[in-house]
């Protein structure tokens, strides 16, 4: 696989979700690096999705997205968790954050 030249090789969805935090280039896109980029989308309200944050790893490496596997898999899903944790943490209310610790993540009504 060839490197990134566009957002538009990740794929449409994608394309929109990057729009929408105002990265429209990739050479934004690689200046920014996946974490930071995955990070934001996250603050503007994308829902957290693993598949889609090694994705833009691979992309970002010019490599297919199923050439992730194994401990390099494992070692993304580890740096996702923890960016994923800290985007919610930021958003969320005292409350939420003490219940998210203890291991509380959903409460009926």
């Amino acid at each position: 696989m060839a490197a990134l030249t566009s957002i538009k090789n990740i794929g449409p969805a994608f394309e929109a979700s990057l729009q929408s935090v105002g990265i429209t280039t990739a050479e934004e896109l690689r200046a920014m690096g996946a974490d930071a980029a995955y990070a934001k989308l996250l603050e503007g309200g994308s829902k957290p999705h693993f598949i889609g944050y090694y994705v833009l790893h691979m992309a970002l490496q010019g490599r297919p997205w199923n050439d992730c596997k194994g401990d390099e898999k494992k070692a993304l899903r580890k740096q996702f968790d923890k960016i994923k944790t800290k985007s919610f943490d930021q958003n969320r209310s005292e409350l939420e954050r003490f219940l998210n610790q203890i291991g509380v993540v959903e409460v009926d009504p």
